[in-house]
């Protein structure tokens, strides 16, 4: 599946809820990501939940799970990195995605930490939404900024 790597990782942070991560390991099956869960996790990795949610696609996932965000750094070097957030102030569709990116995405109930945020601010990333929105549902979020990354550079 991977021939020349992932074409994209997918970083989930302390992800809260199963069928979350179920959908998005879907997807990464469905583009040929590979996707990463930093610990601790909201519910175990046995959950019936994160297996229906991923349906049989399960199997043909390439994913860790890790112990630190350091971990992963450590691991994805001379990489770029886009920080999601509803915070930031820089839209999906300004960043500039390559083949082999990392796209971390905060848990469901706390977001990514400050002081990841804080790193470097011109790689945080954001969807639009109106005002009265107060978050996008985290499988909806990474399934339309990975479709846009694979858009911008050409499928897979």
């Amino acid at each position: 599946m991977f021939k020349r790597g992932p074409l994209l990782h997918v970083v989930l942070y302390q992800p809260d809820i199963p069928q979350n991560t179920g959908n998005i390991g879907r997807t990464c099956v469905a583009i040929g990501a590979k996707l990463w869960l930093i610990r601790p996790l909201g519910f175990r990795l046995d959950e019936k939940h994160l297996r229906r949610a991923g349906m049989d696609y399960w199997q043909y996932l390439k994913w860790e799970a890790v112990d630190s965000l350091a971990e992963v750094e450590a691991r994805l070097v001379e990489r770029n990195w886009w920080y999601l957030t509803k915070t930031a102030t820089r839209l999906v569709w300004d960043a500039r995605f390559e083949r082999g990116d990392v796209l971390l995405f905060g848990s469901e109930s706390r977001g990514l930490p400050e002081s990841v945020l804080n790193q470097q601010p011109i790689r945080n990333l954001k969807l639009p939404m109106h005002e009265t929105v107060r978050s996008l549902n985290l499988a909806s979020t990474v399934n339309t900024i990975a479709y846009e990354a694979v858009r911008q550079f050409g499928g897979l």
